[in-house]
């Protein structure tokens, strides 16, 4: 974040950030704030009822609480459906993705 994309953020960048309960949290709201400063939009995951964060971003879903080591199992559920939902909305074809090449073949 420090040494490079932080200079792309604007009022018109939606940023996606990962921030559930755990370790690195603190860590990820400093990241956010920065965002924020930049009038980045951001979108955060975060855990259900984390009003910090929920200040902080633009639009949140939440997802509930975890252990550490579980939110992994967690948190890639929302992202599938916002990327899903971006492509269909873009109208990209979300079956057949262009450039998208068999890498298994059957005989």
């Amino acid at each position: 974040m420090k040494h490079g994309p932080i200079t792309l953020i604007d009022k018109e960048l939606p940023v996606v950030a990962i921030s559930p309960k755990g370790r690195v949290r603190d860590k990820m709201l400093s990241n956010m704030l920065e965002v924020k400063a930049r009038q980045g939009k951001i979108i955060g995951i975060i855990t259900e009822g984390d009003s910090d964060l929920i200040e902080v971003c633009h639009k949140t879903i939440s997802v509930p609480f975890a252990e550490e080591h579980l939110s992994t199992m967690l948190v890639p559920l929302p992202l599938q459906l916002l990327a899903y939902y971006i492509a269909t909305n873009k109208g990209y074809d979300v079956d057949e993705p262009r450039n998208l090449a068999k890498s298994v073949t059957v005989e």
